[in-house]
């Protein structure tokens, strides 16, 4: 998937596959994240549908929840959903950033391993 040490940087095509594919499967698990948080706020909290969409985005953008939760399920989960959504932020930001670093890193190596060579 990456090209080794010794390889050619890739070009620029095969570098925007990898960052569009990045995107991609971080918009996937992003989704997946939203509708496990509006279950879990329309079971455990009781909220309509738009109230725990609500709720559950501004979890995973980290700005916090609109409802207060009173049960003791609905405290779990929301505790545990934005603990969740807090380690999920730093992963998806290690997913998204992890073409431009490859490359970035690859090509101080081709730079260093060319000034080696160089008489």
């Amino acid at each position: 998937m990456w090209e080794r040490r010794s390889d050619a940087l890739a070009p620029r095509r095969v570098f925007l596959r990898r960052v569009g594919r990045n995107l991609l499967a971080a918009l996937v698990v992003v989704a997946v994240s939203l509708g496990i948080g509006m279950l879990g706020y329309h079971h455990y909290a009781r909220l309509g549908w738009a109230d725990a969409y609500v709720n559950a985005a501004m979890i995973l953008s980290g700005m916090g929840p609109l409802a207060t939760p009173v049960t003791l399920g609905a405290k779990l989960f929301a505790g545990t959903y934005a603990l969740y959504c807090g380690l999920l932020v730093v992963f998806l930001a290690g997913v998204l950033l992890a073409p431009f670093a490859h490359r970035l890193l690859h090509r101080f190596h081709l730079d260093r391993e060319a000034g080696k060579r160089a008489p």
